[in-house]
């Protein structure tokens, strides 16, 4: 009896195996009549259009694998189990030993996991069985070895596109990129220095080997920073969620290199993006805007947390402080670098009570500028007066080499001697012409008109019809017929043609701007390929006509190009004229510079410094706010005679305290026949001979 229970068992076994073999093949043919065979009353004509059973199973597991990412691992894990079990059934009832179940299923499973162990089977059922069990085991592991290479494929591939999250706080975050993003970086990692540098986050919609790539090439020292690349827009949020955006102690947002409308639309979208992050945000944001007439909308979207750096509105109040001020722009590259001496606001206590004439000179390694009021609501007050004192909560702004490089010490003993009173010279009318035609060119004006003389002339020359001109000018928001200082002469001409510029008097204007026109914003290659063309145009145009002007002895710098004669003759008549050129590319500036045929060159370079500035210390941006506009107070570079007399032996304590009678703050100076100014310079106590030549940059 037991003998033939286990044959029976046996037959069970075998027919089930059998079944379950012929089953698929006949629900595969016979799939899509099930459900007429199953209902046979209800014979409805078949709509054409109704879906086969087959391709809707076929369509829902394609849906499941799709949809829930362990779905193959599962189908996997279940195979596994079903060939196993299914195995072992085949081999129960094929064998002729009294083995029973659990020792057959045994068996299948070192059939599935090592494909040797069938060798020594013996008959003919048992063998096909156990091949068959060891094939399918085979294509099991293949199959698993596919998955696990693919999930190891995704991440690896996930890291290489950058799709992987930042774990990262306190942190800076850059959205977007542009030109200016490799000057931003190098600002930002000087200014991490003294930390022993920080991370910076680049989330742009750009491959992240390329954007690694493209930093590589830029090839200067980090100094300990660490720069983190992600391939994502800025727009969606859960990109910004992959890079903490909401624990960064500071998020800058780039300008796109569209026109301007469409740059500053975009960074208004980044930040309503960034203001519908539901974890907030720890740092401030610094938006880089391109149109100063949009600047209003992104702060009233952004409320208190957003700073805007209008980059071609500092350019341009840059381009005609420089034109006014020759040497200025060297300065303001080194104040808003990080490079030297820069802008810091610091508390501190032990001055509380003290007066701003002796806070001015108590700080030996920094020079104060001003003062942050407590009681006014945290208003930053340029240049107060000197009899004003610091009172509990108010925080000092200095210049200085870095935020750890200065504190207050003993005021020195200074003597009150006499100095000249020289009162400032009148203002004379003069002579500026525009090359180019900027979106801003009104505002520009406007400027000039705060600065020059009455009877002084702006000579306009570029494409734009003089029709069309009056109503640009008007629809920026100029009034002409209110200009007093200013009178506007229109020339249209193509810059970059010879004789268009022939026709002006290049050898009789004060200043020339070469501006970056407006029709070429798009594109920065071609753009300063104008400028550049422009510039050399001019300047050789002025140089055939220098018997025009009293010639002058040849200065220092042209001593590196006596070579040239062509070069020289240039830089000689850059001695009649300051040329102020536009270049956006720091490239081309780099090209320009080195030849000198203009006295500066401005570029986005400095808008990266303002922008890291600004990511540092906020605060620092009412500063530059001031600074930059027409009125209030403004850098300026004056003359030594308004200080001392010729060959004076003075420490430059005495020269600060002077520069207090007239209501000014000393804050460098340039030795004469040296080409950069020494801001915040070192001991400060030391006396030493000054001559008439020399000049000082002052805050006035």
């Amino acid at each position: 009896m037991s003998y033939s229970g286990k044959a029976g068992s046996r037959t069970v076994a075998l027919y089930t195996v059998v079944f379950t073999l012929v089953m698929p093949f006949l629900l595969y043919k016979y799939l899509d009549h099930l459900p007429q065979i199953k209902s046979p009353s209800k014979r409805t004509k078949i709509n054409k259009e109704e879906v086969p059973l087959k391709k809707r199973i076929a369509y829902m597991v394609d849906v499941c694998f799709s949809v829930y990412p362990y779905a193959k691992l599962l189908a996997l894990l279940f195979a596994t189990g079903f060939l196993i079990g299914f195995g072992g059934l085949a081999l129960y009832a094929v064998s002729e030993s009294d083995s029973s179940f659990a020792e057959a299923l045994w068996l299948s499973w070192t059939f599935v996991a090592d494909s040797g162990n069938h060798a020594d089977r013996v008959g003919t059922g048992p063998r096909i069985v156990s091949v068959s069990i060891t094939s399918g085991g085979m294509l099991i592991f293949a199959m698993m070895l596919g998955l696990v290479s693919d999930a190891i494929s995704e991440k690896v591939d996930s890291l290489r596109k950058g799709k992987s999250e930042v774990i990262e706080s306190n942190h800076i975050l850059i959205l977007g990129w542009s030109d200016k993003l490799g000057s931003l970086l190098k600002q930002l990692a000087i200014a991490n220095k003294s930390i022993g540098g920080g991370v910076i986050v680049v989330l742009a919609e750009r491959e992240k080997e390329e954007m690694e790539m493209d930093i590589a090439k830029l090839e200067f020292d980090l100094m300990g920073t660490s720069i983190i690349c992600r391939s994502g827009s800025p727009l969606i949020l859960a990109d910004l969620k992959k890079v903490s955006v909401s624990k960064a102690r500071a998020i800058i947002v780039l300008a796109s290199d569209e026109n301007a409308d469409q740059s500053d639309a975009r960074a208004l979208r980044v930040v309503l993006s960034l203001t519908g992050v539901k974890e907030g945000l720890r740092g401030h944001v610094v938006v880089e805007m391109s149109d100063l007439d949009n600047e209003p909308l992104v702060k009233l979207v952004g409320g208190e947390l957003i700073e805007t750096v209008v980059a071609h509105d500092v350019i341009g109040r840059l381009m005609i402080q420089c034109a006014l001020q020759p040497g200025l722009a060297q300065i303001w590259e080194d104040i808003l670098g990080f490079e030297n001496a820069e802008f810091y606001i610091k508390r501190w206590p032990q001055l509380d009570g003290l007066c701003f004439e002796d806070v001015l000179i108590s700080f030996p390694d920094a020079i104060p500028c001003g003062i942050k009021v407590a009681a006014g609501g945290g208003k930053i007050i340029l240049n107060p007066d000197d009899k004003y004192v610091l009172t509990d909560g108010d925080e000092v702004l200095v210049i200085a080499e870095d935020d750890d490089t200065y504190a207050p010490g003993p005021i020195p003993k200074l003597r009150c001697d006499l100095y000249p009173k020289v009162p400032d010279p009148p203002k004379y009318p003069e002579k500026i012409l525009f090359c180019g035609w900027r979106r801003d060119i009104d505002d520009m004006i406007m400027v000039l008109e705060a600065f020059l003389a009455p009877g002084s002339e702006l000579w306009m020359f570029n494409e734009v019809p003089e029709k069309e001109r009056e109503k640009k000018l008007t629809d920026g928001g100029l009034e002409i017929s209110r200009l007093e200082n200013i009178k506007l002469v229109h020339r249209e001409g193509n810059a970059v043609i010879r004789r268009h510029l022939e026709s002006l008097p290049l050898e009789t204007f004060d200043s020339i701007l070469i501006l970056a026109d407006e029709s070429l914003e798009d594109s920065i290659v071609h753009s300063d390929s104008r400028s550049l063309a422009t510039l050399l145009l001019i300047r050789d145009i002025q140089s055939k006509r220098l018997p025009f002007k009293d010639t002058k002895s040849a200065s220092f710098r042209l001593s590196a190009f006596s070579h040239s004669s062509w070069i020289c003759e240039m830089q000689q008549a850059s001695d009649r004229s300051i040329i102020i050129s536009e270049i956006l590319d720091s490239r081309t500036r780099n090209l320009v510079s080195v030849s000198r045929i203009s006295d500066y060159v401005l570029s986005n370079e400095l808008i990266s410094m303002a922008l890291a500035s600004v990511a540092e210390d906020k605060q620092i941006n009412r500063v530059l706010e001031e600074l930059f506009a027409e009125e209030g107070n403004e850098m300026c570079i004056k003359p030594a005679e308004f200080y001392l007399f010729d060959q004076e032996e003075l420490c430059f304590y005495d020269i600060m305290i002077r520069g207090r009678q007239r209501q000014e703050i000393v804050i460098g100076y340039r030795i004469a026949n040296t080409e950069r100014a020494i801001i915040n310079p070192s001991r400060k106590s030391e006396r030493r001979k000054w001559f008439l030549d020399d000049v000082f940059v002052v805050i006035s």
